[in-house]
């Protein structure tokens, strides 16, 4: 099991719409990730920079570069392109951290 943890931007004021759509995550995109093989997926705020942190475990790395590939996917992409940094195919711009300490 592999751990990842990567970055994103979230638009300043956005931070309450963001906690709103998390929190009615839907079921269909909820199954696509189980099904990839993620588990333990948590996203953290830093309230100062608006900076969010995501970690989450998953059994083969290589199975994210499939995600994009799915409308589920590329659906909530695009609903939630308007609160945070994307690219241009609407994937949140996400750059991965380095781990630098792990107590286990």
């Amino acid at each position: 099991m592999a751990r990842l943890a990567f970055k994103m931007k979230l638009h300043r004021g956005q931070e309450t719409e963001y906690q709103r759509r998390h929190d009615a995550l839907w079921p269909e995109l909820k199954e696509l990730l189980k099904q990839t093989g993620i588990s333990e997926y948590s996203i953290f705020l830093d309230e100062e920079t608006n900076f969010l942190f995501g970690i989450l475990k998953i059994e083969n790395p290589l199975a994210m570069d499939e995600l994009p590939r799915h409308p589920v996917m590329k659906k909530w992409w695009a609903y939630m392109k308007d609160i945070m940094d994307c690219n241009p195919d609407n994937s949140p711009v996400s750059i991965p951290l380095k781990e630098v300490f792990y107590l286990k």
